[in-house]
């Protein structure tokens, strides 16, 4: 059976279970399998996207779930469409805001709350999930996770730092789910987090696990629909092999397809699009990885200044020159983010986000670098709804919002405002009341 060790290689190998329920390592690494499997005939004859994600995740757990659980966990994480559409010339999008919550984050967020109610039932024990989001997370982690019995869940977002509508998701559902606001950024809230997964006297009072990639259950999904749009783009345009650009801020979403791949699914290359935060870009450019404080831009949940996700890049890739044969980076700034959105509605009628439209105009800087015939597909993380005033303000849309989306506006905002130090986080925790 797979065993996962640490990116910081000080802590003892656990199992996949450990791995879920810990969420990271007590040396503060990040779990990653000791093997990767390969891909079956199998996983390309499955017909649906669920029985696709079955076939994958089948060889990602290696039996650490048995196959008729995991297959009802699989079924009911993703029931519901993941459309991949033309764009224009060999440009496609995959549409990954179809879920509950409108974003990406619903492939991990309920694939994980499945898994780890699957394992607390057997255990009748009590888990708190702590976690920060800079958009989408936190939203799909709380309808992910809400009502799950034995799971408390606490979010920490930054003060005035997401979309109206994306608050509104994370502090309206109540029960089993309380939202920080937290005087800060991003990577402050992350920082608190990751301080808490480490802190020995909170850990003996609290069962702690996360739901950010930094998880391990919340990352392998994240490979599921990147084999979906490979097969996707072959029925459709006959092509062996594509491009993938992936719009990164934590790079959970862009180390998906790097497992993928590293499982053998042939992608040509990845595109990693960045706002400008882009200390991934520059690394790839430099050799030198300069993490630093995060930036505010339009494509708010790519705004992260230390990108926890890239220690699993270097353990899939040991070496920038490793990195450089299957990733190219590219930065964008808000204003080609804005003329991204304006150019592709005027000329092919599509509506993209903030953080798809970095996505977009990455591609036009790699095609202007490089000639190629094979499809590109760029991911569409959220519903434009959620950016209604950036959308307003470039082509003077009003975005209707989706149905799913509007029980949030007409509930009342919930959530408890702190300060950016850790020691304010951990006394809420340890004075709070349990589930």
């Amino acid at each position: 059976m797979i065993e996962y060790y640490s990116t910081e290689k000080k802590s003892p190998n656990v199992s996949f279970k450990e791995a879920i329920i810990k969420g990271l390592s007590p040396d503060r690494g990040l779990y990653m399998p000791n093997q990767i499997g390969k891909f079956n005939n199998k996983v390309f004859e499955a017909k649906t996207f669920y029985e696709t994600a079955f076939e994958v995740a089948k060889i990602l757990l290696d039996g650490a779930i048995n196959d008729n659980d995991l297959y009802e966990i699989v079924k009911d994480s993703f029931n519901f469409p993941v459309p991949v559409k033309n764009v224009q010339g060999n440009i496609y999008v995959m549409e990954l805001f179809c879920g509950p919550t409108a974003a990406f984050k619903d492939f991990g967020a309920r694939f994980m709350a499945r898994v780890l109610s699957y394992y607390l039932k057997q255990s009748n024990s009590k888990l708190t999930i702590l976690v920060a989001t800079s958009g989408d997370t936190g939203s799909a982690v709380a309808k992910g996770f809400y009502k799950v019995p034995n799971i408390d869940v606490v979010i920490l977002y930054p003060k005035g730092k997401v979309s109206f509508l994306q608050e509104k998701q994370l502090t309206t559902l109540y029960e089993n789910i309380t939202a920080l606001e937290v005087n800060g950024t991003f990577d402050d809230c992350q920082y608190m987090v990751k301080e808490a997964f480490v802190d020995d006297e909170l850990n003996k009072k609290l069962t702690l696990s996360s739901a950010n990639s930094i998880n391990i259950g919340r990352l392998y999904p994240q490979s599921f629909y990147y084999v979906w749009a490979y097969k996707e783009l072959k029925k459709i345009t006959g092509a062996e092999k594509i491009i993938c650009c992936t719009p990164s801020g934590n790079f959970g979403n862009l180390t998906g397809g790097l497992l993928a791949k590293k499982m053998g699914l042939p992608i040509e290359k990845f595109i990693a699009a960045t706002n400008i935060n882009d200390v991934v870009p520059e690394y790839l450019n430099t050799g030198i990885f300069n993490p630093r404080p995060s930036v505010e831009t339009y494509s708010n949940a790519m705004d992260v200044g230390n990108p926890s996700n890239f220690a699993r890049m270097l353990a899939l890739y040991g070496s920038k020159e490793e990195m450089q044969k299957d990733i190219i980076g590219y930065k964008v700034t808000n204003d080609q983010t804005v003329k991204t959105i304006q150019k592709v509605y005027k000329d092919y009628g599509y509506i993209l986000d903030p953080h798809g439209a970095v996505g977009y105009h990455s591609i036009e800087q790699f095609l202007a670098e490089n000639k190629t015939d094979l499809p590109i597909v760029f991911l569409e993380t959220a519903h434009p709804a959620k950016f209604g005033d950036v959308i307003k303000d470039a082509i003077n849309i009003d975005v209707p919002v989706p149905e799913i989306l509007q029980d949030a506006l007409i509930k009342e905002k919930k959530s408890i405002e702190i300060d950016n130090h850790y020691n304010t986080l951990k006394e809420f925790l340890l004075n709070r009341k349990s589930i």
